[in-house]
């Protein structure tokens, strides 16, 4: 699994980093970015992250 943030999407609503912090951090502009790619215990959460993104920002493949 690899997920991707479009930074030009993003809105800065904070839902990822919250949801799944092992993934994502908001960055100093408060746009999310990907600190590590989901392993075994972060894939659910990371899933859960992209789907709750309130403008689909989050790409998983």
């Amino acid at each position: 699994m690899k997920v991707t943030v479009d930074r030009g999407a993003c809105i800065g609503c904070g839902l990822c980093a919250g949801i799944c912090p092992g993934v994502f951090e908001m960055d100093e502009e408060n746009i999310a970015k990907v600190i590590a790619q989901p392993d075994a215990s972060t894939e659910a959460s990371a899933k859960e992250a992209a789907d709750s993104c309130p403008v689909s920002a989050i790409t998983v493949e």
